[in-house]
C-alpha cells in the first residue's frame, strides 16, 4: 500500500546556477498538455498499485510557476483521483513573485495545507549570486500573502555557505527569518552537484569549497533557530511543535512513494524507478498510452542498499537510527561513541551535536 506521492512540475521562469532537479523553461512545452499528463499517470498508477495517499507534495522546478488555470486543474485533479478522506499533509513549493493573492488563495481552497517558499536569502547580493530573480522586498511581500491565506503550515527554505556571503550575512538571515515566525525552516548547506554551472566554476577554481565555512554556518543555525524554539528534527529542517514535514519523514524513514511527472522517482516495494527526465518524450509516452516506457533507470534495493539508506537517512533525524542496522559494526559504534559523535538511547542511535557537525564522515564510518 502506498501512502506518499510526489508531483513533479520541471518548469522554472529561469534556470537556478545551483540546482541538479530536473527542471527547464517553459520553451515550446504547453502547460495544459503537462498537466493533463500528470493526470493521466496518476490515474494509471491509481489502477496500477494500491494506494491509501496520506502526504502528497508537489515540488520541482517550480510548481507555482504554472498559470493560475493550469495550476487549478492540477490540484484540483489530483483531489478527484486521489481519496483525500486519510489525507494528512499536502504540500507545495512555491518561489516568491510566481504567484499573487489569487493564485495563493486558489491553492488553499484546493486543500493544500503546506507551503514551502524558496527564499534561500534576504540578502540581494546573496540572490544575485544564486541566478534568483526576486528581491527580499519580493520574498517578504510572498511571504505575507501566504500568510494571510491562513495554512497550517508556512516553511521558509534558506541556503548557507554560498560564496561572498559572510557569517555576519548568514546571521541576519536568520535573525530576519525567525523574525517572521513561520511554522518550520529549511537551512541548507551548498552542494556543488554536478551537471550545474556552480559545479563548474568549483572545478575552475572560481569557487572553493570550505569545511571550516559550512560548520560555523551550520552552528550557527543550530544555536539560532534551537533557541528561537524550533525543534532540530532532521539535519537540514527546524519546525515548531506539531509541523514537521510528514511527507520528507516518510522518505527518511523509508517508506514507499509514488513519484509522478518527468524525472519523478518511485520506491515501491523495493523496486525503485525513475520517469524519463525529458517533458517532452513523457507528454508523447503519455499521449500514446505507452505508460509502462516512460520508467527509466529501474532498480531493485537489496537488503544490503536498504540497509546503508536507513543509516545515511535516519541517523540525521532525531529520531535516530535503530540499533540494528549496525549491529554488525558495534565496535565502530563504540568507537564513536567514545569520540562523544553518537549516544545510544532506548537502543536507537542519535547525534551528538558535534556528531552533527561531522554527519557525513559519522555516517560513513557505520556504512
Amino acid at each position: 500500500m502506498v501512502k506518499h506521492l510526489y508531483i513533479h512540475v520541471p518548469f522554472c521562469h529561469r534556470i537556478c546556477p545551483y540546482c541538479s532537479f530536473y527542471k527547464h523553461t517553459f520553451g515550446d512545452i504547453n502547460q495544459s498538455e503537462l498537466v493533463e499528463s500528470l493526470l493521466k499517470e496518476l490515474c494509471y498508477r491509481k489502477n496500477e498499485y494500491d494506494l491509501a495517499i496520506e502526504t502528497v507534495y508537489l515540488g520541482g522546478g517550480t510548481p507555482s510557476a504554472l498559470s493560475h488555470k493550469n495550476l487549478e486543474r492540477l490540484l484540483s485533479g489530483i483531489g478527484e483521483i486521489v481519496k483525500t478522506d486519510d489525507l494528512k499533509e499536502w504540500g507545495i513549493e512555491v518561489n516568491p513573485s510566481t504567484f499573487n493573492y489569487n493564485k495563493a488563495s486558489m491553492i488553499k481552497r484546493q486543500g493544500v495545507s503546506r507551503v514551502s517558499l524558496g527564499i534561500q536569502s534576504w540578502n540581494q547580493s546573496t540572490l544575485k549570486t544564486l541566478g534568483r530573480d526576486h528581491s527580499p522586498s519580493d520574498a517578504k511581500k510572498s511571504f505575507e500573502i501566504l500568510k494571510s491565506c491562513q495554512f497550517e503550515s508556512l516553511s521558509i527554505d534558506l541556503m548557507f555557505s554560498i560564496p561572498g556571503q559572510s557569517l555576519a550575512d548568514w546571521e541576519d538571515d536568520l535573525k530576519e527569518t525567525i523574525a517572521l515566525r513561520p511554522q518550520h525552516i529549511s537551512a541548507y548547506n551548498l552542494n556543488y552537484e554536478e551537471d550545474t554551472e556552480f559545479f563548474d566554476r568549483l572545478k575552475k577554481g572560481e569557487f572553493f569549497e570550505d569545511p571550516e565555512k559550512d560548520g560555523d554556518h551550520f552552528s550557527l543555525a543550530m544555536k539560532e533557530l534551537i533557541n528561537a524554539g524550533y525543534n532540530h528534527y532532521e539535519t537540514s529542517n527546524y519546525a515548531l511543535k506539531g509541523h514537521q514535514s510528514k511527507h520528507n519523514s516518510s522518505y527518511w524513514e523509508g517508506k514507499d512513494y509514488l513519484g509522478v511527472g518527468p524525472g519523478a522517482f518511485s520506491t515501491v516495494n523495493r523496486k525503485r524507478w525513475r520517469n524519463v527526465p525529458d517533458t517532452k518524450k513523457y507528454i508523447d509516452l503519455l499521449k500514446s498510452n505507452t505508460i509502462n516506457m516512460i520508467e527509466t533507470e529501474k532498480e531493485i534495493i537489496n537488503d544490503d542498499s536498504y540497509r546503508i539508506e536507513r543509516i545515511a537517512l535516519q541517523l540525521r533525524t532525531s529520531s535516530g537510527l535503530n540499533l540494528d542496522y549496525v549491529k554488525n559494526n558495534l565496535e565502530k559504534v563504540y568507537e564513536l561513541e567514545s569520540d562523544k559523535l553518537l549516544y545510544n538511547y532506548d537502543n536507537k542511535l542519535h547525534l551528538t551535536e558535534k556528531g552533527k557537525m561531522l554527519a557525513d564522515s559519522v555516517i560513513a564510518h557505520l556504512i
